[in-house]
């Protein structure tokens, strides 16, 4: 099923053609703003389907410019909305977002590791830190190893690979 998932908030207009910074709210605001429909918003319930028409500069000088804003004034009425990408519960970008705090995360024999505490950005791959009482475990986010996200029952659910637990 599709659904929305906040990838960037537009922070300000730039340039008198209806152009907009947007700042980035997961990593993958790359790869998701290029392929993925997008909508742009206050919330999810009130939101419009957009597209992505040019995107100019580099790095964070980036402006974006979507269908239909061909000034300045256009711009300003996006400054503070969201801008989400339409995900299937299949993608990978579920598995870095901050609603899975708090999840418990179970082996695929069913043993219980911990609570997830925090999602760490790294260079190599993102990681979960999972607290058990006094001990703290770091799960690579990799396919490998991260098997499933329960919502319903707020578990993530691993195939540890030997070693991983100790």
């Amino acid at each position: 099923m599709n659904k929305l998932f906040p990838i960037g908030k537009v922070i300000r207009a730039s340039g008198m053609k209806g152009a907009v910074s947007v700042r980035p709210l997961s990593r993958y605001f790359d790869d998701y703003v290029h392929s993925h429909p997008l909508h742009v918003g206050f919330s999810e319930e009130i939101s419009s389907k957009v597209q992505l028409s040019d995107v100019t500069g580099a790095g964070k000088k980036r402006r974006f410019i979507f269908t239909g804003m061909q000034d300045r004034d256009s711009a300003e009425t996006m400054i503070g909305q969201t801008v989400f990408a339409v995900v299937d519960d299949s993608d990978a970008i579920h598995f870095v977002s901050g609603d899975l705090i708090g999840y418990d995360v179970v082996t695929d024999s069913g043993r219980l590791i911990g609570e997830l505490g925090e999602i760490l950005w790294l260079p190599a791959n993102d990681a979960y830190v999972i607290y058990s009482g006094d001990q703290e475990f770091l799960i690579p986010i990799i396919p490998e190893i991260v098997k499933e996200i329960r919502h319903p029952q707020r578990a993530v659910m691993i195939t540890p690979m030997e070693g991983l637990l100790d």
